[in-house]
């Protein structure tokens, strides 16, 4: 009797030119990343001299910067509330409707995040302003004007318009990967389309919730040139207050220090993320 031979089954160790590859990325990282980060610590815990200190830190606690940090809390949490109110029932009309990642209804959503972001704003600053084309039309046909740029109503629509493909995208994503045999055994068993969503599509779609709330909100946490643009410099955030002690102040210790305040939320949002969004299902398109 002939011998089987035996295949080597043991996994193949990489070829050494896959590691090469990757390391413009690396490089790339240490470059825009790691080495901004270590900036960013260095001047928030050292005064102008060098010495350690906490004081750029603890500044957020002052009248004008706490001011600026509450009002841009709240504004992010208003138009994160609005992106997610718009973005899920249109999120589940695409993936109701069998919609194809690479299909043109999908692709009108992404489109808008081609153009420039300033000019995407400056846009809207045109439509808005007191006598831009939104207002012409209404005095037109003799209707009341609107008042809404230079206030936070106008900062939220551009919030809103700026970031709302950022949640339509996870969402969709997490809705198309949720097998429609559950939801038929939900309507099988008895259960109307209420409790079918609040039972069954919600909770498993909840990854591309907290991917979508952590893509919207921390963008529009550190935004300024939303709030320069359409909130006329009047209304304050907490990234107008950062921008102006790097720019106009020269004031790099005290703007690295309200920094690290900002990455404290960030980290929460990521924390969110790791914890809800273990595999990467709202994110992975």
């Amino acid at each position: 009797m002939s011998k089987s031979v035996k295949k080597n089954t043991m996994p193949k160790a990489p070829w050494p030119h896959n590691r090469l590859m990757a390391a413009p990325y690396l490089l790339w990282s240490a470059a825009f990343i790691i080495i901004p980060l270590c900036m960013i610590f260095y001047y928030g815990l050292t005064d102008r001299s060098g010495a350690f200190t906490f004081e750029n830190v603890t500044a957020i606690s002052s009248p004008e910067h706490m001011k600026a940090l509450i009002t841009a809390l709240v504004l992010s949490l208003i138009s994160t509330v609005v992106c997610l109110a718009l973005a899920y029932p249109l999120a589940m009309i695409l993936a109701g409707r069998h919609v194809s990642q690479q299909s043109f209804i999908v692709l009108i959503f992404i489109l808008p995040m081609w153009m420039n972001f300033l000019l995407r704003t400056l846009a809207w600053q045109t439509l808005l302003e007191k006598t831009g084309v939104i207002n012409s039309v209404l005095s037109f046909f003799g209707l009341p004007t609107l008042n809404i740029i230079n206030t936070p109503g106008a900062i939220i629509l551009g919030m809103v318009y700026n970031f709302l493909p950022f949640m339509v995208l996870p969402l969709y994503n997490a809705l198309t990967k949720i097998d429609p045999n559950v939801i038929n055994a939900a309507h099988d068993l008895g259960a109307n389309w209420f409790q079918t969503f609040l039972r069954v599509i919600f909770p498993l779609s909840l990854p591309g919730v907290i991917s979508g709330i952590t893509m919207v909100f921390v963008p529009a946490l550190t935004t300024f040139v939303i709030s320069n643009l359409l909130g006329g410099s009047k209304i304050l955030l907490i990234g107008n207050v950062i921008e102006q002690e790097f720019t106009q102040a020269s004031n790099w210790h005290l703007g690295s220090g309200l920094s690290i305040v900002l990455m404290v939320f960030i980290l929460i949002n990521m924390l969110m993320t790791a914890i809800f969004d273990k595999n990467g299902e709202g994110t992975s398109l």
